[in-house]
């Protein structure tokens, strides 16, 4: 691994990204440094303008090549047992610690630490840099900037995403749609639980019925899918409600998540779910007390990757591999093929590092993707689409 992509990774973890915060330091930062190549990159900024998204192309300013993607955001870390500073990049047993040294910090400074190497060939198809905003809450940031590419941003033939895969080609993620029910009683006090709704009960309620339909899906299995689990999930992450032991809760809201196989119609699911909601438990509640509501609100959905030969075709060939993979989480890849892509994932560390205390990658992962890199610059090298 060269020192320079260890200098930029330590820059790049340095920068507190948790999504919860603004990604503008680190941005202004990478632009800098393409800036200092001779690289002008175009920011697309979230909505209010303290989050944006960077695109930048190297070698042929024009349609096509491949575009190497990655997202700036971090999961927090907080609760969480860190053996040192999680914004300070620390070596040690062939390992470099940070926070997103995996997910996905790593691949990016692999990524530009390349651009003086790309910049020496003679690009025949162009190397198109995305770093996104937010893809840990939904990926909510890179819609905007595909709705630039075909329009005033050049459209790439391929994309890498650099999510962790141990540098394995995956051509196949799971969906995530995430929902949020608002579950609205009338508060009362405990001793007379007749003069009001405990939304708490009734959130309880569908939790129950939320955790029947997961455990329905469970015993759907299709192992040829290549997940695992083979199975679409659900997951029921958060619960909130009440104010006191001795208060009927006014308000509960239940955080939920569907994560399904390709194939799988998400929003059938989650229409089925209302329509219990509505049909089984509302009515009852409503027969304690008329002001009572269950309101569901859908947060984010991402479509999932589904297997492309094209995209499969040319990744295996750079990479030298005769099989591909899928990865259980749900990424921006599936975004980029909707926008007409031929995607795969393909990047540095283990997904099982994502999220917890103490992440590391390998630096022997990031050598290899050192040498992945190389091969698609190798390949921009060549000729044209």
């Amino acid at each position: 691994m060269s020192d320079a992509a260890t200098d930029l990774l330590r820059d790049l973890v340095g920068f507190d990204t948790t999504s919860a915060l603004s990604n503008l330091p680190l941005i202004d930062y990478v632009r800098d440094y393409l800036n200092g190549h001779g690289i002008a990159a175009t920011l697309v900024s979230s909505d209010d303008g303290t989050k944006a998204n960077l695109y930048a192309t190297l070698g042929p300013a024009r349609p096509g090549g491949v575009v190497l993607s990655g997202h700036t955001d971090v999961v927090p870390v907080a609760d969480q047992d860190w053996a040192s500073d999680p914004f300070t990049l620390r070596a040690g047993d062939g390992r470099l610690y940070g926070r997103g040294t995996t997910d996905m910090k790593g691949f990016i400074a692999v990524a530009l630490a390349l651009v003086p190497a790309f910049l020496r060939r003679d690009l025949k198809r162009p190397i198109h840099l995305a770093f996104s905003y937010d893809e840990e809450i939904g990926c909510l940031g890179i819609p905007g900037l595909l709705s630039r590419l075909g329009a005033d941003l050049p459209q790439p033939a391929y994309c890498v995403v650099g999510e962790p895969t141990g540098m394995k080609v995956a051509t196949s993620h799971k969906g995530v749609a995430t929902f949020e029910t608002t579950v609205t009683g009338v508060p009362a006090h405990s001793s007379s639980p007749q003069f009001g709704v405990s939304a708490n009960a009734y959130a309880a309620r569908i939790v129950a019925h939320l955790l029947e339909v997961a455990e329905r899906l469970a015993a759907q299995p299709e192992p040829e899918s290549g997940f695992t689990p083979p199975v679409t999930t659900l997951n029921v992450g958060r619960l909130d409600g009440g104010t006191a032991l001795n208060i009927l809760a006014g308000h509960c809201t239940i955080g939920w998540e569907l994560r399904p196989l390709p194939g799988t119609d998400a929003q059938a699911l989650a229409a089925e779910i209302d329509a219990h909601i509505a049909t089984e438990i509302l009515p009852r509640m409503r027969a304690e007390h008329a002001d009572a509501n269950i309101v569901t609100k859908p947060r984010a959905a991402i479509p999932p990757l589904t297997p492309d030969p094209r995209a499969a075709e040319w990744a295996l060939a750079l990479s030298g591999q005769n099989d591909t993979i899928a990865v259980p989480y749900g990424a921006e890849a599936g975004l980029f093929q909707s926008h007409g892509i031929a995607t795969v994932l393909c990047g540095p560390g283990d997904v099982a590092q994502a999220h917890q205390p103490n992440e590391y990658v390998e630096t022997a992962q990031l050598e290899a993707c050192e040498a992945l890199l190389k091969r698609v610059g190798d390949w921009a090298a060549r000729g044209t689409d």
